[in-house]
């Protein structure tokens, strides 16, 4: 028995998906390194047969997960490039997706250099925010539509129930990257979305510690094709990052209050102060998508990213000067990382396309850690001061 079934999100983070280990009533389930295991007799192979397939560390977390998500099943990867990169599986030779323009850079890349290139699938970049857009750039080949809300990292919201509205209508399937929001946020597999990607690198595992990727589908057919072709292609998670991850999951509802908290106390001052052109954050009412947020999801996530005044050189001054804030790639941990999209995450693009996409080279993106509000804010005001 489920003993996490109707409770609140913060008690399932710990109590779902039946985690104890049946064996020996351990509470933390044991890291199982077995590439294989017995089987009771000939033609009767027991539960788990080889750790590609499946393996009791990664089973325990892909449960838990799928029950935060609302989902059927779950599967664990390596990477959330790997977790994304499966999901195209699913698709044919000639298929057609559809995914916002300013989506994650190595999402982007994936598509745009890699999947074209080696599988014939076709893609289209457009604005989520207008779906008479996305339905434009429908064609009959169109399989897949990828959303990615809050997007990285201009962070705008994707209408999940409207999208899903327009996807049903031309038996579409919709993947949603709920990296940035966490089913603490937002769980887009109850506004009927299919699958639900995340890279378990942020938030999930928290701690900067462990690499690895998570997929949530809402039905059992599609969850047998996934894991078949998770076994084909063979990007899993082994048992040792399984089990950080699902280490960090125990504390993630608890994490992301304070990261949350932090995050709109950060976005107020930054939007106030005077070396600050622009501020992104959904928890803000002069954000686009701020009434859109607050009906769809839990909370407003807890990454801000902000125009500072000037160009390179009062970026420089301003990164080089942080001492709280980590320079760093990444987000989701316990410390505050402060990062530069145009030098990292979208530095794939050229400066032209990233001017298009809003992604300028003053642009800077933070992922305010569970630190006290008033060093961080200190830390804020002293870089920003010599900028």
């Amino acid at each position: 028995m489920n003993k996490s079934t109707g409770h609140k999100l913060a008690t399932r983070c710990i109590h779902a998906g039946n985690t104890v280990d049946a064996a020996t009533g351990a509470v933390v389930p044991p890291i199982v390194t077995s590439t294989t295991f017995e089987q009771p007799a000939f033609g009767e192979p027991g539960p788990f047969v080889y750790s590609r397939a499946s393996n009791p560390t990664r089973d325990a977390l892909e449960r838990l997960v799928a029950e935060l998500e609302s989902g059927v099943r779950g599967l664990a990867f390596a990477s959330g490039m790997a977790a994304t990169a499966t999901i195209l599986e699913l698709l044919d030779a000639g298929d057609h997706v559809i995914a916002p323009a300013d989506i994650y850079g190595g999402t982007l890349r994936l598509f745009s250099e890699v999947r074209t290139r080696t599988f014939g699938l076709e893609f289209s970049f457009v604005n989520f925010c207008d779906l008479a857009e996305v339905e434009r750039a429908i064609r009959p080949n169109t399989k897949l539509f990828w959303v990615e809300t809050p997007t990285n990292p201009l962070l705008r919201i994707m209408d999940l129930e409207a999208t899903v509205a327009l996807a049903r209508g031309h038996g579409v399937l919709v993947a949603v990257d709920n990296t940035f929001a966490t089913p603490c946020v937002q769980r887009p597999l109850e506004f009927g979305c299919d699958i639900v990607m995340h890279s378990t690198t942020k938030y999930l595992g928290g701690h900067s510690d462990v690499l690895g990727g998570l997929n949530v589908v809402a039905d059992e057919e599609l969850g047998r094709r996934m894991v078949s072709m998770r076994s084909a292609v063979g990007g899993v998670a082994g048992p040792f990052d399984a089990y950080l991850t699902l280490r960090g999951v125990k504390t993630l509802a608890l994490r992301m209050e304070r990261h949350q908290a932090n995050t709109m106390v950060m976005a107020r001052w930054l939007d106030e102060h005077p070396k600050v052109e622009q501020v992104y954050y959904p928890g803000l009412d002069s954000h686009p998508q701020h009434a859109l947020a607050a009906k769809q999801m839990d909370g407003f996530g807890a990454v801000v990213s902000f125009v500072l005044r000037g160009g390179l050189a009062e970026v420089g001054t301003f990164m080089n000067a942080l001492d709280v804030f980590t320079l760093a790639e990444s987000l989701g941990g316990v410390e505050s990382l402060a990062g530069h999209p145009a030098t990292m995450s979208h530095s794939n693009l050229t400066a032209g396309r990233r001017a298009q996409l809003g992604i300028l080279d003053n642009l800077i993106r933070l992922s305010p850690g569970i630190e006290d509000i008033d060093d961080l804010l200190a830390d804020l005001d002293y870089a920003l001061a010599g900028c």
